[in-house]
């Protein structure tokens, strides 16, 4: 009996070591993302800011030629989060403002509590923008061992980094004071992380930078450095992106666009920092870089970016909106200076990642992204085979921009919704044959659009009918907290389950759900069955 417990004791451990030893050997992986940057703003692109640091992950790795993401902030960092469709999480239409008090559903697997299970250490280092009114949506209860940052966007480059005059910048839960350049902080702390890591395990570090959204500013240096940039940007070919530009002109405004360039010049030199760490602590070789844009860069009047030659940019699902500069290096792995022109979206990034770094996604819910790992790693094709669809609510309540695609075609709509009527515009293009949409083939395929139109329409009834909206003012009367480390409710103060809502029972619930067709789902991921009469088998 002895023996027997002996022998089962050391099988324990020789499997704990084995563990152990596979989850040092996995890749580092490290999640960079910038915040509204635009297609023709990095020099691997032909742009005229200096962007070496970036160019040489091109350079050093494969360009995600064909990257695709929401058109707007928030909806694309839940996608990257989760591998899952922001419409049925219900941050597709519009950012989480500082007034909300929704996030993502705290059933929702995220990419980093994968990857802790695997044996990572996780950190983050930057803006969140998933969540901010209770401790269920902190990052770190989503998995980030770690996190230093903002819970929300525009925060401002330099300090007190504050959002509605309530200052946002703490680690793990509490306030601090950052004194410097905001991109500049992130970029030692980010350092600081990697070096003081725990080398008997691997580390995951995502790292998305305000930087270049707005409200623009850069240090001094970098504003006299292009100060005679070329402001006479090409047409982006989209009706309000223009207006906005034409506008400031005429009002004799100053271009945005040598502040940007600053803007941009700077979080190359972040990211430059971060790439020489690697290099100092002679773990680059085994270290998975991903770096994107959360969206096309802002190419309106205050916003500086430049999508040339693609059309259109942020909040608009053009390809300039929503197709994004990326790159990922990991040069133990990738060839340099490959390209990949496969279709990947915020979607693909999880099940992607995990793949590559050998790790078991730990997600209950069926992504709705899909690993492209072989096309980046082997060059193996991987066409679409199902619709990628993206949307957002513009500046005005009722005026959406949606998009259905796959490899061969392209739907865009723009709906216009008053109170008496609603006005569709509808753009149909062939990506393959005009990747820059110019032709709009709308009229000649009549039959396209009508297919792509009512998949536009069943893709929106999975939104949860009290998702986020885009509304640029809080409720009246709404007082901002003076330090949002404040605000999160702890955990301790909160029930144990999400909230009923008013329906008094799960089976009138789904009765109501079934009821509202279209207009969206009661029943969280919900996917309404049409031979039960549209109620739903799924959800919680």
């Amino acid at each position: 009996m002895r023996s027997r417990w002996i022998r089962s004791l050391l099988l324990f451990v020789l499997l704990v070591r084995a563990s152990v030893a596979t989850a040092a050997d996995r890749p580092n992986v490290i999640v960079i993302v910038a915040d509204d940057l635009g297609w023709n703003d990095v020099g691997f692109h032909g742009g005229n800011i200096d962007t070496p640091s970036l160019d040489r992950l091109a350079a050093e790795g494969v360009e995600l030629n064909r990257f695709y993401t929401t058109p707007i902030c928030s909806p694309t960092r839940a996608a990257l989060m989760t591998g899952r469709d922001p419409m049925r999480l219900g941050v597709a239409y519009g950012v989480i403002m500082s007034w909300d008090n929704n996030g993502i559903h705290p059933d929702e697997h995220f990419l980093p509590q994968s990857f802790k299970a695997a044996g990572y250490q996780t950190a983050m280092v930057g803006k969140w923008h998933l969540g901010h009114a209770q401790m269920t949506y902190h990052p770190n209860q989503r998995g980030f061992d770690h996190f230093y940052g903002h819970l929300h966007t525009e925060v401002g480059f330099y300090p007190p980094f504050a959002v509605q005059g309530g200052k946002d910048f703490q680690r793990n839960g509490e306030s601090i004071d950052g004194e410097g350049y905001e991109t500049f902080l992130l970029a030692d702390e980010a350092s600081r992380v990697i070096r003081e890591r725990d080398k008997s395990k691997p580390i995951f570090l995502y790292m998305p930078f305000i930087a270049p959204h707005t409200p623009l500013d850069a240090p001094q240096e970098l504003q006299d450095k292009y100060e005679d940039i070329d402001t006479d940007l090409a047409p982006t070919r989209a009706k309000q992106t223009d207006d906005t530009r034409r506008l400031s002109k005429i009002l004799m405004q100053p271009s945005a666009r040598p502040m940007y360039a600053a803007v941009v010049d700077a979080m190359d030199q972040a990211i430059g920092q971060v790439l020489d760490t690697l290099d100092a602590e002679q773990i680059a070789d085994d270290t998975i870089v991903l770096f994107f844009s959360d969206n096309g860069g802002a190419a309106y009047s205050v916003g500086g970016a430049d999508n040339a030659p693609l059309r259109g940019g942020k909040g608009e699902t053009f390809e300039g909106g929503i197709r994004v500069v990326s790159v990922m290096r990991w040069p133990d792995q990738l060839k340099g200076g490959a390209r990949m022109t496969d279709i990947m979206t915020a979607m693909d990034v999880f099940p992607t990642l995990a793949e590559a770094a050998g790790i078991e996604a730990q997600n209950r819910r069926k992504f709705d992204g899909r690993s492209l790992w072989p096309a980046i790693a082997e060059g193996k094709p991987m066409p679409r085979e199902d619709l990628v669809f993206f949307g957002a609510e513009m500046m005005r309540p009722g005026s959406f921009h949606l998009t259905a695609f796959d490899d061969e075609w392209k739907l865009i709509q723009e709906i216009e919704q008053s109170q008496l009527d609603v006005t569709v515009t509808n753009y149909l293009f062939r990506p393959g044959e005009d990747p820059n949409e110019f032709n709009n083939l709308a009229q000649a395929h009549p039959d396209v659009v009508q297919e792509l139109s009512r998949a536009i329409y069943d893709w929106r009834a999975l939104h949860p009918v009290n998702g986020s909206h885009n509304y640029l003012v809080p409720p009246p009367g709404w007082r901002a907290p003076k330090d949002w480390a404040t605000y999160p409710i702890p955990l301790d103060d909160l029930q144990e389950g999400p909230a009923r809502g008013m329906a008094p029972s799960d089976l009138l619930k789904r009765a109501l759900d079934a009821q509202h067709e279209e207009r969206g789902r009661l029943v969280y991921d919900c996917q309404p069955k049409w031979w039960l009469g549209g109620v739903c088998l799924q959800g919680d």
